[in-house]
Order: C-alpha cells, then sequence, then structure tokens
C-alpha cells in the first residue's frame, strides 16, 4: 500500500491503538481536528482519528512505539507500515505567572506546529439553531482542557517557549466567531501584534470572512503571514443544513473576500477547508476546487470525521474511494495552479495535506 493509500485510507477510517498513551495525547473536543492523533507517514505529518466511533472500528491496529519510536500499522494480524507520533513537547510542563498551564494556551498540532483557538467561544455555538452540526469548540473549555480567551501576553509567551524548548516552526492562530463584524480578524491582528513582537515565527491567523476587506491588510501589517477562511460546505443547501448560523454568511461574500485576500497576502497563501462527506456532491467541490485554484486560493479537502457529543457524531465518514475520487483530480488542479505547498506559508503550517497521487508534505 503506498503512503497517498494509507493516508487516504486512515483519514476515513482512523486507527485503533493498542496504547492510547503512546505517543503525545490525542485532542477530544476543541475547535480543529478533535479526537485526532497527529502522525507521520513517510515524511507527511497528517490528523487521523482516534476517538470516534468510525475509529473504534477501524481495520487499522497501531502498536506502541519501539526503540526507534516507530510504531507498526496492521491490519489482520500483517503489518502495513510503520509510522511514528510526535513526542509530547517540553512546553507542555511550564504555566504562566498566573498559573495557567501552556497546554491550555496553545497546544501542538504535529511534530513543528503549534495551534491556538484565541477565542475559545463563539456566537455560532450559543445557539442549537445556528451551530454548526459538527463542531466542537465548547467541549475542551467545557472539560477544563483550555480558557476562553487567550491574552496576546500569554500567546506571545508560549510561543517563544515552543520555539526555544521544542523548535516550532509554524503557528495557527484560530477563533470562535465574535459580535462584530470583524468576525475574528480584529483578535488575529492584536494576537498576531504580540507573537511577533516576541518571536520570529510565521503565523496562519483562520477566521469567518470580514465585513470590510480592509481587515485583510491589518491582518497582514500585524503579521499573519496567511489566512484560512474555511468554507466547510459548497452547496448552499447543505450550508443551511449542517452550518446554519455560517450559512448567513453567503457564499458570494467568501469569494469576494478570498479575491480581496490573495491581493493582500499572495496567491496559495489563502486557503480554505471543504469538509467531504457532508452531503456535497464529487462535481459540486471539484467545481469549486477549480474556481479556487483559478483565483490563488489553496482548496484543503479533507473527510468529514464525526466528533463525539456533537450533532453530527452518528454521521458516517465518506469512504476512501469517495475521498480518492476528489483527491486525485483536485491535486492535479493544484499542480496546474503551480502552487508550490512546500514554499507555501499557508502548506506548511496545515497538518493536513490534499494530495495528488502522492501526498505533499504539509
Amino acid at each position: 500500500m503506498s503512503d497517498a493509500d494509507l493516508i487516504n485510507d486512515l483519514q476515513s477510517h482512523g486507527m485503533r491503538l493498542v496504547d492510547p498513551r503512546a505517543g503525545h495525547e490525542a485532542r477530544r473536543g476543541g475547535a480543529g481536528p478533535s479526537d485526532h492523533k497527529a502522525v507521520t507517514i513517510g515524511d507527511t505529518t497528517v490528523m487521523v482519528p482516534v476517538h470516534t466511533a468510525p475509529a473504534f472500528e477501524s481495520p487499522f491496529l497501531v502498536e506502541p512505539p519501539d526503540a526507534k519510536g516507530q510504531s507498526r500499522v496492521t491490519r489482520d494480524g500483517a503489518e502495513i507500515a510503520r509510522v511514528r507520533f510526535p513526542m509530547r513537547p517540553k512546553f507542555y510542563d511550564l504555566k504562566t505567572a498566573d498559573g495557567v498551564p501552556y497546554s491550555h494556551i496553545a497546544t501542538l498540532h504535529s511534530r513543528d506546529v503549534l495551534a491556538t483557538t484565541v477565542l475559545q467561544t463563539c456566537i455560532r455555538y450559543e445557539s442549537r439553531k445556528k451551530t454548526c452540526q459538527f463542531c466542537a469548540i465548547g467541549q475542551s473549555l467545557a472539560a477544563g482542557r483550555t480558557i476562553a480567551h487567550k491574552t496576546p501576553d500569554q500567546l506571545a509567551e508560549v510561543a517563544k517557549a515552543a520555539v526555544e524548548l521544542d523548535g516550532i516552526k509554524h503557528m495557527v492562530l484560530t477563533t470562535g466567531t465574535p459580535k462584530g463584524k470583524d468576525r475574528g480578524a480584529a483578535v488575529m491582528v492584536e494576537s498576531a501584534r504580540a507573537i511577533k513582537a516576541a518571536v520570529d515565527l510565521p503565523l496562519q491567523g483562520q477566521c469567518e470572512p470580514p465585513d470590510d476587506d480592509i481587515w485583510h491588510q491589518r491582518m497582514k501589517d500585524a503579521g499573519i503571514d496567511a489566512l484560512g477562511m474555511h468554507l466547510e460546505a459548497v452547496t448552499q443547501e447543505v450550508r443551511e443544513r449542517i452550518m446554519p448560523g455560517k450559512a448567513t454568511v453567503p457564499l458570494e461574500k467568501y469569494m469576494s473576500s478570498f479575491e480581496a485576500a490573495v491581493k493582500v497576502f499572495g496567491r496559495a497563501q489563502v486557503s480554505t477547508y471543504i469538509l467531504a462527506g457532508l452531503g456535497d456532491s464529487r462535481e459540486a467541490i471539484l467545481e469549486m476546487g477549480q474556481k479556487l485554484c483559478d483565483m490563488g486560493v489553496y482548496p484543503f479537502v479533507v473527510p468529514f470525521v464525526p466528533i463525539s457529543g456533537t450533532p453530527l457524531e452518528s454521521h458516517p465518514a465518506p469512504k476512501p474511494e469517495f475521498m480518492a475520487s476528489i483527491l486525485r483530480p483536485l491535486g492535479e488542479m493544484i499542480v496546474r495552479a503551480a502552487f508550490a505547498p512546500r514554499t507555501s506559508r499557508r502548506a506548511a503550517a496545515n497538518a493536513v495535506p490534499v494530495r495528488r497521487s502522492r501526498p505533499m508534505k504539509s
């Protein structure tokens, strides 16, 4: 089995861990790739589900690491690959002056990527009628594993320590959507400004499209190097059904905001995530992928993963065959768009690659 095929299968089926404590902690709840574990396959690090219903029934079993830090992946008792898990970072052992564990401020997403959700609250999450049905942003806060608002000083302190102690090379700043027309851009500005004053670290910001496009330049001037504005679904019917609050921001607004952002950040420095398996057809996803590539926006298409405790926890993950039917032609689009993933700050900061016939390093 090729690395690309294995990644595709693992991201759809998940994996069962013989020893869940092996490697660094899996992420439960919260924003981003929750209920996942970072795993390196060949030279590519991806996030793979481990604490989801499909993962508990996965045909892929991962053994504890050996003396070299490698773990065997088996299927039906036969070894099919060897993988590596990032070690627990040293900065996790530290606390801020006011006693907040560094791990509550930012977490390791892969071997050299630090990530944080600046605001762990969201106006979409506060109402059952508006919430994104797949979102678990409030779970880690309710469990006491994070704090509601990471201050600029806290983020700068933790980022500096992570670089010095663990060799972090990129940082991702995401946020729940606050009240106000900036839709999170303002908190990106104040956070980035503080981090860049403390340490020279490439930053990717992630928020909904701000109402006024002037925020793109403000984020860039504050130190955001690349920007993510995530569609999740590409047709209005699916958007209204799966994320009714976010769907009130029209697709047309996303497209105009993408266009404005590319002018500020550059081609391939603006990206979006699309979750395959929520109801959008292969054709609709690929049509949107082509539009995005033509605009200079890098499309990440990843399989939807049902997260425990969310309204979609029982929703099936897409089949590997469905993902392959999207990712192969999408990879060809990306190649034709002449995006350079190894030099793109956006691509380097993300832990889940969009793949061609072979996986691209993320």
